[in-house]
């Protein structure tokens, strides 16, 4: 119950509760006001015959008729009936006094005149009484008359005498109600949004922060809930990174590990080579050289990524002449690629000085040679040339291989292009590569 009691239903429960209760107030305030403030009966016929025997009685009660005893004759009426209508006719059928009257009436009277105004106004609206003074029709008439609507009930006459005010009352009330919500939903649409750009913040480590509980309602709980999420995504990081940590230790031990018998296996393939072997012999030796060798690379790369992801891998970078340095790396892969009967084309122009890291730059150029080498020997073809123009300068690693997307005997290719990646984005550098059965384009690209 109280948890209901702090909720976002309750709350705008209570305002259609109190929007109820001002309305029920409201109907007892019109319906007071009728009742006391309309000194009249609910009965029509009842008010109409008590009001036409007074009138009479009235009548016959001036023992003087003259103009001062009628006019304070039609002001005591006028106080018990605001809204009537009064007027004199002396015995020469003179309009001598008028008072509030509902219809032009004219100054003389003449018997057609009469007749004709009397059958008009029977059992007509408004309702009229005529009483001859001091029943003598010398002395001539006097008429009341009053809209038939003042013999209604109080409510009914207090509705059309406060009916403009009492619909610019419900206006008003509904106006306010309608604020009032506007006001309550629009402080949950301003709590959803503030909760909304709590959501996208994040710390250090890129993982959400926790919001304020500023209420303890629908909201609250949902904000509550994000919270709990929020908390085990950290516990979730922190047992990823001890997990990598411990990961990352593992692959850097068995690499080490891994090195010490195939140093020993390399000098045991030695020593073998040094004896009398046969054709056969020797054959089955180189391969396990070559078996070796690819083993120390993929170890090599493995060390590597570890070390980049860690963060631990050497940065230092320095300006040289990268032309330069993609001459004399050419250079040393040239009886490689020239043993394995490939067509190399070299062609370079001077892209000037680059600031990067000289172990790194030559670890990035050995990972892709390595993989023409390896995925690309039935195109024997190898490219190794620089682009410059107003944007940017390249270097580009070219063969005719059958594509990266195809197979590949080789394994472990993956590793060596993803160090590629890590290096050339460590740099501040950029790459593209262009595959397709006819060949590969990989593009090393530094933006002026």
């Amino acid at each position: 119950m109280k948890r209901f009691m702090k909720s976002l239903l309750a709350k705008y429960m209570l305002i259609i509760i109190v929007a109820i209760i001002v309305v029920q107030l409201a109907y007892l305030l019109v319906g007071s006001v009728a009742i006391f403030g309309f000194n009249m009966q609910e009965d029509e016929d009842i008010d109409a015959n008590e009001v036409e025997i007074k009138w009479h009685e009235d009548a016959n009660r001036i023992q003087q008729v003259n103009e001062v005893n009628i006019h304070n004759l039609f002001k005591k009426w006028k106080e018990i009936y605001p809204e009537a209508g009064m007027f004199w006719v002396d015995g020469d059928g003179r309009l001598v006094i008028e008072s509030n009257t509902m219809a032009e009436l004219p100054v003389q009277w003449t018997s057609v005149y009469t007749a004709s105004f009397l059958k008009e106004r029977y059992n007509g609206d408004p309702f009229t009484v005529v009483a001859f003074l001091d029943n003598k029709d010398v002395n001539g008439f006097i008429v009341f008359e009053i809209p038939r609507t003042a013999f209604g009930p109080p409510i009914l006459q207090a509705s059309q005498k406060y009916g403009g005010l009492i619909i610019a009352g419900v206006f008003i009330f509904v106006l306010l109600f309608i604020v009032v919500s506007f006001l309550f939903f629009r402080s949950i649409q301003k709590r959803l949004l503030e909760f909304q750009e709590s959501m996208g913040i994040r710390d250090v480590d890129g993982l959400p922060i926790k919001v304020v509980i500023k209420k303890e309602d629908e909201i609250g709980e949902l904000e509550k809930s994000y919270n709990t999420m929020v908390d085990e995504l950290s516990e979730s990081r922190l047992r990823e990174i001890r997990e990598e940590q411990l990961r990352r230790e593992l692959i850097a031990n068995l690499s080490h590990d891994l090195r010490t018998p195939l140093t020993k296996v390399r000098a045991q393939t030695y020593s073998i080579m040094q004896e009398k072997l046969s054709d056969e012999g020797r054959q089955a030796v180189k391969a396990i050289e070559v078996s070796i060798s690819a083993i120390d690379r993929l170890i090599e790369n493995l060390m590597s990524y570890t070390l980049l992801m860690a963060s631990k891998y050497k940065y230092d970078p320095t300006e040289i002449d990268i032309t330069r340095f993609l001459r004399e790396s050419a250079a040393t892969w040239y009886p490689v690629f020239e043993k394995e009967s490939f067509e190399i084309d070299v062609s370079l122009e001077s892209l000037g000085v680059w600031k990067v890291d000289p172990i790194w730059m030559g670890r990035i150029l050995d990972n892709l040679l390595q993989n023409v080498l390896r995925h690309a020997k039935k195109g024997k073809y190898l490219g190794i040339k620089t682009v410059s123009n107003e944007q940017y300068d390249a270097i580009l690693i070219i063969d005719h291989g059958p594509g990266l997307s195809q197979e590949s005997n080789e394994k472990g290719a993956g590793i060596g292009l993803t160090i590629v990646d890590m290096m050339v984005k460590g740099m501040e550098l950029d790459w593209e590569v262009q595959s397709s059965e006819d060949g590969t384009i990989i593009k090393i690209i530094r933006f002026k």
